[in-house]
């Protein structure tokens, strides 16, 4: 039997496509062989997948593509399935792209096994394709099909030495330094690390980019910015209330949260002074800083109701000079009826004055459901710049709304297993698991969806709310807080515990705002199948390519010792 990585292989839901051609091969390749399945490739932004990887001393290196179901070829073009549900794939396409970026991963690190021959090959398992077939791209030899199965191997080294590219046969130091690369830990993260620097330095120019729907709305009074999770929506709400205030317009920037606003208030502060806006913060302290009464914490009316309702009457009673020209909103979805007809009124010109609202009815997480008042139709963001591309796919699966993911490829989203009692021990795993693969702590935070975590209740009661969010911009230490607070905000790595929900109706919404959170890696801690319910279909698709992680609790392993 051959070497496997890993032992015990998750397949997909391919009709057991892949674990039939695994089998095969492990069945019939020599001892000193190598089994690869499932390997992820990630170099230079570029991701690709192998299926199956066989490296075989004194012959070479084979990945291979495998396709499930029934396959035909017509017009130059590959299909897969039948009736509804053919759909078009490109199996040759892809196997050579992953072989290539292998042998380039290879190359750059100087390995031996970059000079091996190296083939590839593509699997229907479960389809008969005639003996006579050929078509340029896929030379019969190349195809392993149904009736090839007791054969793989053999079928595998014939394509290795007939097809393969490359100088030399496989020898084993070289084949160790090919595990090292597939199924090490060390190097792989490493890598990661640096790509996560690297994805977050191209998130910034793409943001930045960004600025040209401000350039070519410049003379609209009224803007409605729609957008999902990490289309740049902040960085626009920011950018639109610089440009105001430098015109020399007075300018309001606001928002509903605690975390948003400090944020904005940090990134204002290192502004010139006259491009700063006349007031940054929260909606609720505008009025409180124009002499409203005190409220208890817990009274939700006088947040909801009373207080947005005496905002109105002290801006009738305000001079001019501490009115508005324009009023920014960022996070506009979380505000309420009453909150707009009051926020009018700070305007100078109530009917004429500048109106500029960037939300996400996606995150719409607490109930309100206030209409903007812009008549004008909203201009849509359609792309996620913020986060990689595995993040996007798995947050956008919780949206009606079509996102295009623009950031880079990242690693594998990865799934915690944990039932609802122990969530939270599990979320405290994925910490140290992670902080021990090399993450500094500043670049982790960890959600939860439920009850607060006991660090974060800790942190909250013992200092100010100002306190709280400044350890979280000074990036010093791992951040514990709760999804509703984190809206706007955002982290390198995001531990996101599902620990159950205040709401069951806006369940779906907090997941999405919470797996929207993370930048380069998620890890999602919780009972799947109550996840996958409160997604549907297409989160269940999303989660299948995820990692599953399970977790060694050192101090409960002890223990049971």
């Amino acid at each position: 039997m051959p070497r496997l990585f890993p032992e015990h292989p998750r397949f997909p839901a391919d009709y057991g496509a892949e674990r039939a051609v695994w089998q095969a091969l492990h069945d019939q390749l020599p001892d000193d062989a190598a089994l690869f399945a499932g390997r992820r490739l990630l170099a230079n932004g570029e991701e690709r997948e192998l299926d199956l990887v066989v490296a075989w001393p004194g012959v070479g290196i084979a990945t291979i593509e495998v396709k499930g179901g029934h396959i035909t070829h017509e017009a130059g073009a590959w299909f897969q399935g039948s009736g509804s549900n053919r759909h078009r794939i490109s199996p040759v396409e892809q196997v050579q792209d992953a072989r290539h970026l292998l042998t380039t991963m290879l190359s750059r690190r100087r390995l031996a096994a970059a000079y091996a021959r190296t083939a590839h090959l593509v699997s229907f398992p479960q389809f008969r394709v005639p003996r006579d077939w050929e078509i340029a791209e896929a030379p019969r030899e190349i195809v392993i099909d149904r009736d090839d199965l007791p054969t793989a191997a053999q079928r595998v080294k014939h394509a290795i030495e007939h097809q393969g590219a490359g100088h030399r046969p496989l020898d084993t130091p070289a084949l160790e330094g090919l595990v090292d690369l597939l199924a090490g830990t060390m190097p792989t993260q490493l890598e990661l690390l640096s790509e996560a620097a690297a994805h977050e330095d191209r998130v910034e120019q793409l943001t930045r980019d960004q600025a040209r729907i401000l350039d070519m709305l410049r003379d609209h009074p009224r803007l409605r910015v729609i957008g999902g999770a990490g289309s740049g929506k902040t960085w626009l709400a920011l950018e639109q209330a610089r440009r105001r205030a430098k015109a020399g317009e007075r300018v309001a920037l606001l928002c509903y949260s605690r975390g948003l606003a400090r944020y904005l208030e940090r990134v204002t502060e290192n502004w010139p002074r006259h491009q700063r806006p006349a007031y940054v913060g929260l909606f609720h302290d505008l009025p409180r800083n124009w002499g409203a009464e005190a409220g208890a914490d817990d009274d939700s009316d006088y947040w909801e109701i009373r207080l947005p309702a005496m905002l109105g009457k002290l801006a009738a009673g305000r001079s001019r000079s501490e009115l508005f020209d324009s009023v920014v909103v960022d996070e506009a979805q979380d505000f309420g009826e009453q909150w707009w007809i009051s926020l009018m009124q700070c305007l100078r010109d109530p009917h004429h004055g500048g109106l500029f609202v960037f939300m996400d009815e996606a995150q719409q997480v607490f109930g309100r459901s206030g209409a903007v008042p812009i008549a004008a139709p909203p201009i849509v963001l359609d792309e996620n710049l913020r986060s990689t591309k595995q993040i996007a796919q798995v947050f956008g699966a919780f949206t009606d709304d079509h996102v295009r993911p623009r950031g880079g490829a990242g690693p594998r989203v990865r799934l915690v297993e944990a039932s609802p009692n122990e969530t939270i021990r599990a979320g405290d795993s994925a910490v140290e698991a992670l902080l021990d693969e090399g993450w500094r702590p500043g670049q982790i935070a960890l959600l939860t969806t439920g009850t607060r975590h006991e660090a974060q209740r800790i942190a909250v009661e013992h200092s100010s709310h100002q306190a709280y969010w400044g350890a979280f911009f000074d990036e010093t230490d791992v951040f514990y807080g709760h999804v509703l607070g984190f809206k706007g905000l955002e982290r390198t790595v995001v531990v996101l515990v599902v620990n159950g929900f205040r709401d069951e109706e806006r369940a779906r919404k907090l997941l999405y705002t919470g797996l929207s959170r993370a930048r380069v890696l998620l890890v999602v801690v919780g009972p799947r199948q109550e996840i996958e319910r409160l997604g549907g279909p297409a989160v269940v698709r999303r989660l299948r390519d995820a990692e599953e992680w399970p977790l060694q609790d050192e101090d409960h392993a002890d223990n049971e010792a």
